[in-house]
């Protein structure tokens, strides 16, 4: 029995991915990738059996899953054949295996027909599904999940049977004890379940954190005089997240104690747990953990009372790579699971890469408290099967003639036998014994600027030693990577990186983007590459907002003085020119031009000059005007003597008036005439 961890973590991290081993003498290794794809490995030869991508993988990936329990013919009874519409039959739930997903779904996978067998969805969870664990009859199963309920799901008909809240807050791990008649849940608490009932049996606390694991470890109780109950005396395992302690608790029948009765203490958090069952009180439990930093910790203890003092480990297992150049030092290579074989004297280790695990068989002889095994891993890419790819090679014949692009007539090149192979080889070698000592020279001189050029990275290289810096954080070969210029390899390589490493590679250039701003200028294509290409990923993510929160502030601190720059930057560029245009008048002399009309206008004097003259002549004109009024009147006057007194006298009279109004008028012109002359011409 294995358990894997079901809380949150770093998407690079080995102990995020949830994996398990088949219950049919472990022949087949199961790992979901943080990409979605589930892959189903032979551990005997390494090599992929199946892979099998969900259709909402980026949306829906997997969280945990769970092997079908192997079924005994026994209780299979007499085969029969089967109809189209039924929907799982028991006898095949041997190779089902169940796969949680985030949103809350469960699919039954069928590693025999390579196929997607049936989705438990309706009515079951509304969120991360935490921890799946199959019943004994294998046509009921039970799952746990961050809504806080536990569902009982039948296979058959793929419907809820029953569900339950399981805790205040989320539940986060399951398991069913030998008898099938109790669970185990782990909340905040640990809880045992009647599962007739639905009632809790008991209670255990002692655990800080979110317990990620369960299981149990005696089938029989160490005291066999008392009668059995199916779980009264029975030990149980748990392991928390952050928690370095595993604790082993009792089932008793009294309900007072409620604290483990011993722990077993490692070196990092465990990820994953596999166990041998005791099955009498003088045989010891043999327990292997993997740890969050890589390693595999063994223990042997016979389980029996309480006991004060944490366990530690018997052996301690690690691998690492061999160091043998010079400039390579050896590095620890992660174990991602262990399992005990049946003979219970040799281990299955699964090292190295999610994409292409390696796994081996480990005796267990050695009595040393620390093994340390030499491995050179260096395939980091899959290897596919034929029974995978489906792909076929066309046998050709040596005397069959390949037609190639061209003229007709022509065809392609053939490729040579080896017989006509091994007499060029031998006319090459005697070609270079005929060759001259200076001419050797230069071939080395040749040969080693080739060997350089060989040292350059290709562009083919670029994503796996991305993926393997973020991993290692390895900042020389990230650097490498990360300081091209080139937009067309910047894009191929973000767009060839699988998707569990697009948040810690946006980590990492937040990181360099608050450095230098020489290191920012050669961050930012990356970072555009990486927001345009995995967009549609990154908008799937629940908890994005608080992984990029820093980056946005970043790049809201820059944009902010964007503004003041793009001002300041304008008025400097309109007083360069100003100054510009000014420099090049002052050196450049007028030009000569001659005026081809001139206007002056007159001034001031001579026009009042005329006008006085105008004003003297009009006055010299009105005075003869009247001389010549006064000479007519007097002829009148003369002509007219012989006329009446009377007539005189009033003609007399009206002369004066006419004088007088004459000389009224000259004062208001203000023209009286004072010549006395000429007053006394008029009388």
């Amino acid at each position: 029995m294995a358990a894997s961890g079901g809380g949150r973590r770093d998407p690079l991290a080995h102990s995020g991915i949830p994996c398990a081993f088949s219950p049919r003498g472990q022949h087949y290794f199961s790992l979901a990738g943080p990409d979605g794809h589930l892959r189903v490995w032979e551990t005997a030869s390494s090599r992929l059996h199946q892979d099998f991508v969900p259709s909402a993988h980026l949306s829906a990936t997997c969280t945990c899953l769970a092997w079908a329990p192997p079924r005994s013919l026994a209780k299979e009874g007499p085969q029969r054949k089967k109809r189209k519409s039924e929907a799982v039959g028991t006898s095949d739930q041997i190779d089902l295996l169940a796969i949680g997903t985030v949103v809350g779904s469960i699919l039954l996978y069928n590693t025999v027909k390579g196929e997607l067998q049936s989705k438990l969805v309706s009515g079951g969870h509304d969120c991360k599904v935490n921890c799946i664990q199959w019943h004994q009859d294998n046509d009921c199963l039970y799952s746990c999940s961050d809504d806080k309920h536990i569902v009982e799901w039948n296979t058959q008909t793929c419907r809820v049977k029953c569900k339950w809240k399981g805790d205040i807050s989320s539940v986060s791990a399951l398991c069913i004890s030998p008898d099938g008649k109790m669970l185990l849940s782990a909340g905040r608490t640990i809880k045992l379940w009647d599962l007739e009932t639905k009632e809790v049996y008991r209670h255990f606390t002692g655990h800080a954190t979110a317990v990620s694991s369960l299981i149990f470890t005696t089938i029989r109780p160490p005291n066999e005089s008392q009668p059995f109950d199916g779980i009264t005396g029975l030990y149980f395992l748990s392991g928390a997240v952050h928690d370095r302690l595993l604790n082993v608790w009792q089932v008793r029948s009294e309900n007072k104690e409620k604290n483990a009765v011993m722990s077993f203490t490692v070196t990092d958090e465990p990820v994953y747990i596999d166990l041998t069952l005791s099955e009498n009180k003088e045989e010891p439990v043999k327990l292997a953990v993997v740890c969050r930093d890589g390693q595999v910790h063994l223990f042997e203890h016979i389980l029996n009372g309480y006991c004060k003092k944490p366990l530690t480990s018997n052996c301690t297992i690690q691998i690492s790579t061999s160091g043998k150049d010079k400039e390579s030092t050896p590095t620890p290579i992660p174990i991602l699971a262990a399992a005990f074989c049946s003979d219970k004297q040799s281990l299955l280790l699964v090292y190295g890469s999610h994409l292409q695990p390696t796994i081996e068989r480990v005796s267990l002889n050695s009595r040393e408290p620390h093994m340390c095994l030499i491995r050179d891993v260096n395939c980091w890419t899959p290897k596919i099967g034929i029974a995978v790819t489906k792909v076929r090679t066309p046998v050709m014949n040596s005397e069959a003639k390949v037609l190639g692009p061209g003229i007709p007539g022509h065809h392609a090149a053939i490729k040579p036998t080896l017989e006509t192979e091994k007499t060029e080889s031998k006319r090459k070698l005697k070609e270079k014994e005929q060759v001259s000592i200076e001419e050797r020279l230069g071939a080395m001189d040749i040969d080693t600027t080739k060997e350089k050029r060989k040292g350059d990275l290709k562009a083919d290289s670029y994503p796996v030693l991305l993926v393997q810096g973020l991993e290692s954080n390895d900042c020389y070969m990230l650097n490498k990577v990360l300081q091209t210029r080139k937009d067309t390899l910047i894009r191929n390589t973000v767009l060839r990186i699988p998707v569990y490493a697009v948040i810690p590679l946006l980590n990492e250039l937040t990181k360099r983007l608050q450095g230098h701003p020489n290191s920012a200028v050669l961050m930012v294509p990356w970072l555009k590459s990486v927001l345009t290409i995995h967009a549609s990923y990154l908008s799937t993510l629940p908890d994005l907002v608080p992984q990029l929160g820093m980056l946005y502030q970043l790049m809201e601190s820059r944009v902010k003085t964007l503004r003041k720059l793009s001002r300041l930057h304008g008025k400097l560029i309109l007083l360069i020119t100003q100054v510009a245009a000014s420099e090049k008048t002052q050196g450049v002399p007028p030009p000569e031009q001659t005026a081809k009309l001139v206007y002056e206008e007159e001034s001031s004097e001579e026009e009042s000059d005329d006008e006085v003259m105008a004003d003297k002549n009009s006055d010299e004109n009105w005075e003869e005007d009247e001389e010549e009024r006064e000479s007519e009147k007097d002829e009148e006057e003369e002509d007219g003597g012989d006329d009446d007194d009377d007539d005189d006298d009033d003609d007399d009279q009206q002369e004066i008036d006419q004088d007088t109004e004459n000389g009224e008028e000259k004062e208001i012109n203000g023209e009286s005439d004072l010549d006395p002359e000429n007053e006394s011409e008029e009388e």
